[in-house]
């Protein structure tokens, strides 16, 4: 039992510090957040294919921005494996206005935008009802 949660506390070692760059502020021009939220930045393929994996919590004010080089609904494509909670994930273009939005379940293959889309934000699933598809975002 104790092998198990030395090899959790390695695996978020190994993937937290290399991938992950800073932290920035999401903001929704269209309607206010009722909280801020404040996400990692993820920019490089290992950390989008990694994105969540091996996280079993994550807080109402944190979050992940997955950033692509182009718009596609193929490379917004996420999967759910090894994510231990649902998630909201909110799919953006290039114009960083929502195209999609869905309550990514625990565990699930696949789940693709209806819209090509640049940027996936993946928040706790509580934080969905503060966006719609049209919104506008920025990020600080």
């Amino acid at each position: 039992m104790r092998k198990q949660g030395n090899k959790q506390a390695l695996i978020q070692t190994i993937i937290t510090p290399k991938f992950y760059k800073m932290k920035i502020k999401v903001i929704n021009h269209t309607r206010s957040l009722e909280r801020p939220l404040r996400v990692k930045n993820c920019e490089t393929f290992l950390c989008r294919f990694t994105g969540l994996m091996f996280t079993r919590v994550i807080e109402l004010d944190d979050g992940l921005l997955l950033a692509h080089k182009n718009e596609s609904r193929t490379n917004a494509a996420i999967h759910m494996f090894f994510v231990g909670m649902d998630l909201g994930v909110i799919w953006l273009n290039n114009d960083r206005e929502i195209v999609d939005l869905i309550r990514a379940k625990s565990w699930a293959p696949l789940y693709t935008p209806q819209a090509p889309a640049r940027f996936i934000l993946e928040v706790h699933p509580d934080r969905l009802p503060e966006f719609e598809i049209g919104d506008r975002l920025s990020f600080e």
